[in-house]
């Protein structure tokens, strides 16, 4: 699936030629790619895949490597019946995950877990908290931090979200129409996807010692930070972003997540949470549900 920069009916199916792997890749055979808010920014313009990287939209699939069933990690390039991977970056299947709802998958464990776990340092005890606790990253990181122990607050925009999320185990429910979050801290991580319009509050909910993981901008780019509420709490804040690691940073995660998070599918401490799946075809109405937020959980189209 290629597209002309602009709104979802851009998206559109063609012909091209097929990836030819490099050295270190492996050619997979797509039969679903989850869909990410990235992929929006990337259509509007926004988002450009890095250097070398195939400029079809998708960061995450599931399918077939020499006939084993798989999911991998992608710098792009998923929105299509085949793509070419680096080695490191392609998993086995989770325990009991179908072949289709794992092309949900990859992307927000990877993100999840390279952040709260390797870069946070999320502990048994702690308190965090994730903005947006009904899309694919909340709903994956609220049974992720409630497995190791932590205890989970989420804001969402609707009491059914906040439900839903409380199904899954968060204890702190905030509606963010109706409720400042400042106010439920102070939270020793937040998990942050809105950015800029969030960061003077974020940094005010911190507990001592706290972290704010910034990994998301929908919220802007630029905002002003007092370093002296950031200096008396002892606080951090990082910023990260997954698609521009190294391919060889990218392996580490991968591998770390198939041995510390794979078990908890396996043992039932998580399972999957897919909105819809939707045809390789109907990308536009997948991008649309994104930008509405009008889903919960995961998005996947099937290829």
């Amino acid at each position: 699936m290629t597209a002309q920069f602009g709104g979802p009916e851009m998206l559109q199916l063609a012909e091209v030629p097929d990836p030819v792997p490099g050295p270190g890749e492996v050619l997979l055979e797509v039969a679903a790619a989850g869909v990410n808010r990235a992929d929006l920014l990337q259509r509007q313009g926004f988002y450009p895949p890095p250097a070398g990287t195939s400029d079809v939209i998708g960061l995450e699939v599931s399918g077939y490597v020499t006939g084993e069933p798989v999911c991998a990690l992608l710098a792009g390039g998923g929105y299509a019946e085949r793509v070419a991977v680096p080695r490191g970056q392609v998993m086995p299947l989770p325990a009991g995950v179908d072949l289709l709802t794992a092309g949900g998958i990859p992307e927000v464990a990877c993100t999840v877990y390279s952040n709260l776990a390797m870069t946070a340092g999320l502990a048994p005890g702690e308190r965090l908290l994730i903005h947006g606790g009904g899309s694919g990253i909340g709903t994956f990181a609220i049974q992720w931090a409630r497995a190791i122990g932590a205890a989970v607050a989420v804001t969402a925009g609707s009491q059914e979200k906040l439900d839903r999320c409380a199904e899954l185990g968060a204890q702190t429910l905030i509606n963010y129409r109706e409720q400042d979050f400042v106010d439920a801290g102070p939270f020793d991580v937040i998990l942050d996807v809105v950015g800029a319009k969030y960061l003077d509050a974020n940094v005010r909910a911190l507990a001592d010692g706290g972290r704010l993981v910034v990994i998301g901008l929908q919220g802007g780019v630029k905002a002003e930070l007092n370093l002296g509420t950031l200096l008396a709490k002892r606080g951090a804040v990082m910023a990260t972003s997954l698609r521009t690691r190294s391919i060889e940073q990218k392996a580490a995660i991968c591998a770390a997540v198939v041995e510390h998070v794979w078990p908890l599918y396996a043992d039932g401490s998580i399972r999957p949470v897919i909105d819809r799946v939707l045809p390789l075809a109907q990308a536009g109405d997948a991008h649309r549900l994104l930008a509405e937020s009008g889903h919960f959980g995961k998005v996947v189209l099937e290829v």
